[in-house]
């Protein structure tokens, strides 16, 4: 017997019950891309907007092979051991056949994914540059209005597009590995400008020595970058294998957000981050809008067509389509 389509006031109810299916069911809705999922999304989210913003929103980024996931665990683990409750967003790649996550972060997540405190979504990019999905923002506020007071958004990878997520979240974490060559060439400027923290991740047994050396060419970098209101970013070392490290990495998050709050740049920060999600969205769907206009497809194929064959430049095709667009 097919289940029966929920109201946005019923998933709305069901999101500040607490109820993880309610949740989970709302979070499927606003990352739909069907036209007539959008509005009963919007229709969800309103009420619950007054219930959101309160939590830390912890964003999660590192090279690949860093142990993202086991890091979650421990710290999801930690937190929940200090009473908090704890969101993880975990953002998978996505299959080119299927448009599916295609690591399953949940699976990497045993321990954690069994907590009743814990609740762990793993989603597909489906594409989306920036390393997390085209609504992690909404999934974001579904979190906090269901009473989670961290959450965590664990990101694809450090890469060009990667910083998305520090315009999404309240602090910035890039996990990095000791002994990886030239540390400083394994991430990008921009993400290292963008960082809040950096912790140098399986500091333990013999990599100790290695992860001081990189832990301490870290901090030399970061020394030279402009801090941003007062907070001069830091470099830490953690074990997510032993949880070495691990709470004192919770106690500088801790003390990032209460010197945002003290100096009014953590409401200035989020009043910013909502503005960019404005007009990303408005350039999203301009885009969206653009590619299903049934008028448009020919040109665009003509265009494209004369491109491949150097029958036109790519500044002449851009103002064919945008003239014909206007």
């Amino acid at each position: 017997m097919k289940r029966p389509v929920a109201t946005a006031a019923e998933l709305a109810a069901g999101v500040l019950a607490r109820n993880r299916a309610s949740l989970a069911r709302a979070i499927t809705l606003v990352e739909s891309s069907n036209a007539s999922h959008r509005a009963r999304a919007q229709a969800l989210l309103q009420p619950l907007l007054s219930r959101t913003g309160k939590a830390i929103r912890l964003g999660i980024s590192g090279v690949p092979g860093v142990g993202k996931s086991t890091f979650i665990e421990a710290l999801g683990l930690l937190l929940i051991k200090a009473g908090h409750r704890v969101a993880v967003l975990a953002i998978d790649p996505s299959s080119s056949r299927s448009g599916g996550s295609i690591l399953g972060d949940k699976t990497r997540m045993n321990e954690l994914s069994l907590r009743e405190e814990a609740f762990i979504r793993p989603s597909p990019t489906s594409g989306h540059l920036g390393g997390v999905t085209r609504m992690t923002r909404e999934s974001i506020l579904l979190c906090e209005a269901a009473g989670f007071d961290v959450i965590l958004v664990e990101t694809v990878g450090v890469g060009q597009s990667e910083t998305v997520v520090a315009d999404m979240v309240d602090c910035y974490l890039v996990l990095m590995l000791p002994g990886a060559g030239d540390e400083l060439q394994g991430i990008k400027k921009g993400v290292l400008e963008l960082a809040d923290l950096i912790a140098v991740n399986k500091a333990d047994g013999e990599n100790i020595r290695d992860a001081e050396h990189a832990r301490a060419a870290y901090e030399r970098a970061l020394k030279i970058l402009q801090p941003a209101a007062g907070w001069r970013p830091q470099a830490l070392l953690c074990s997510a294998q032993t949880g070495a490290g691990l709470d004192e990495l919770w106690s500088t998050v801790r003390d990032h957000r209460r010197q945002a709050i003290d100096s009014g740049e953590h409401m200035a920060r989020r009043e910013r981050q909502r503005v960019n999600w404005l007009w990303s969205t408005v350039e999203q769907r301009l885009l969206e809008s653009f590619h299903d206009d049934t008028a448009m497809r020919t040109l665009v194929a003509d265009c494209e067509k004369a491109v491949r064959a150097q029958t036109m430049t790519v500044t002449a095709a851009v103002e064919q389509l945008m003239a014909a667009w206007r």
